[in-house]
């Protein structure tokens, strides 16, 4: 029997604790987006004005972006500070590539 190949994420799975806070702070947030993009579906069936629709998307990616700054500073305290600590450098060059992305 051939063994299949895994993806990347079954070879090596990384997992990050978070606090009871911290995780109740970012599922609120993601709450709150998922509730923007459901009303920008509703203006999209209600044929809503455009521009009314263009301001709801905005506050929809401004949102998104708020809970990637907090997510990011949640993962340099955490992660990349003791990733550092116990000389995985490699995490300084992962967290790059991942705000180089986020940068787009």
């Amino acid at each position: 029997m051939e063994e299949k190949e895994c993806c990347m994420c079954c070879k090596e799975e990384k997992k990050t604790m978070r606090t009871d806070a911290q995780k109740k702070a970012l599922l609120n947030r993601l709450k709150r987006i998922e509730g923007q993009i459901r009303g920008l579906q509703s203006m999209i069936e209600y044929d809503a004005y455009c521009n009314d629709i263009l301001q709801q998307s905005s506050a929809a990616n401004a949102a998104i972006n708020a809970f990637n700054r907090e997510l990011i500073s949640y993962h340099i305290k955490g992660c990349v500070t003791r990733d550092i600590k116990n000389g995985n450098e490699e995490i300084v060059d992962e967290l790059v590539d991942t705000l180089r992305k986020l940068m787009k």
